[in-house]
Parts: C-alpha cells; structure tokens; sequence
C-alpha cells in the first residue's frame, strides 16, 4: 500500500472513513505482537512489584497519556487484585508550563521524572514521530535512572523508538492512524492486565471494562 494517506482526494466522507479503516487495519498489523507480549509481561512485572508506572506524551499523545492512567488504574482494579500505581507527566498543566517557562520545554517530563521515578519503574514514552525533543530527553533521562521504558512511536519511530527496550511502532505515515492504534495498545494492555489478574477468573467473558 501506498506509504501515505490519503494519496488521492476523497470527496465523500463516507467513502474516506471505508479507506480510512482499511488503512487503521493494515497499520495495526504492523506492530510486533512480541514486543505487545513483552510490554505486557513488563507491565504486569513492575505493577506486580509495587513499581510506578509512568506516560508521558504531547498533543494527542498526551491525551492517550493521561486516558492510561484511568483504564490502568481504576479499569484494572475492577473485579481484580492488582493495584497498579500510575502517573502522566502530561496532566499537571500548572507543573509543565512552570517548566517549560523556567526551564526548558526539553525538561517538561524529564525533570518529573527526576524527582518522581527510581530504579525499576516503567515509563511508556508515546510520540507519532518519535522525535520529540522532550520525549527523547525523557527516554534518555529514564535510562540514565534504569527506569524501564515502552515506547508508542510512528513514521519512522526517531530516537525514541531506537532508546526503548520495548518498542512498539506503527509503521504508518498518518498522525490519526498512528494515534488510533496507540490508543488500542494502550486499551489491550490495559485490558489484558486486568483479566490475568481478576480475583475470580469465572467472570471473564461477564464483564464490561
């Protein structure tokens, strides 16, 4: 398929969303489902553990960010008995723009991981183009702490694809493709971390999340 979307006008919004689907389908079928099962096994370790769960991410990004909190916090403690800890460095406005202003917009997640993360706890970086320069100081600085990292990228996944230890890149050329298939990953994780984990496996197949 051609590399980029859509390579020819499309009038009709109807038959754009018929390509559209077809294009979301084929790039979800680009990420590697053994590094899906390795962040999911990374996951489910660290949470195990006790360990803080971090995201970070701008724009759209940030807003898949600050959506993990809730479904890997509050949906995985539904019916469950693993109680993950997790934290978006996207979500406190008042924090980031004091940052950013005083700082360094490089800084903007870096510096929250500094004085919030240790030794074994898990950051999961999501950047469309993997080249953001506050994501990648962000990976850099994580590795520097060993913190363990999972990286959402796109296009041609950057520097932050090739820092993480798990990378799951989507290889796409559409900011909307690549968001709507990091938003799935984040719900899969999610969701599957809940149902290996429910305090009464018979309700699988039973329950909303």
């Amino acid at each position: 398929m051609p590399p980029f979307f859509p390579e020819h006008e499309i009038q009709d919004a109807g038959l754009y969303a018929d390509a559209y689907f077809e294009r979301l389908s084929a790039a979800a079928k680009t990420v590697d489902r053994g590094a899906l099962a390795a962040a999911g096994r990374l996951l489910a370790e660290r949470a195990g553990q006790g360990r803080m769960i971090f995201s970070c991410g701008n724009g759209g990004s940030a807003a898949i960010s600050n959506h993990l909190v809730c479904d890997c916090m509050k949906g995985i403690r539904s019916n469950g008995w693993l109680k993950p800890k997790v934290n978006s460095l996207s979500s406190a406005i008042e924090l980031i723009t004091a940052i950013v202003n005083d700082i360094g917009s490089e800084e903007m997640f870096s510096f929250q991981l500094t004085s919030m993360a240790s030794e074994g706890d898990v950051l999961i970086a999501i950047s469309s183009s993997g080249t953001s320069p506050n994501i990648v100081k962000a990976m850099r600085t994580a590795r520097e702490m060993k913190v363990a990292t999972i990286a959402m990228t796109g296009f041609s996944g950057g520097d932050t694809a090739r820092l993480a230890d798990v990378s799951l890149h989507v290889d796409t050329q559409n900011y909307g493709l690549i968001e709507d298939v990091h938003q799935s990953l984040m719900h899969i994780l999610a969701q599957h971390l809940r149902h290996s984990h429910l305090t009464d496996p018979s309700l699988l197949g039973t329950l909303k999340f």
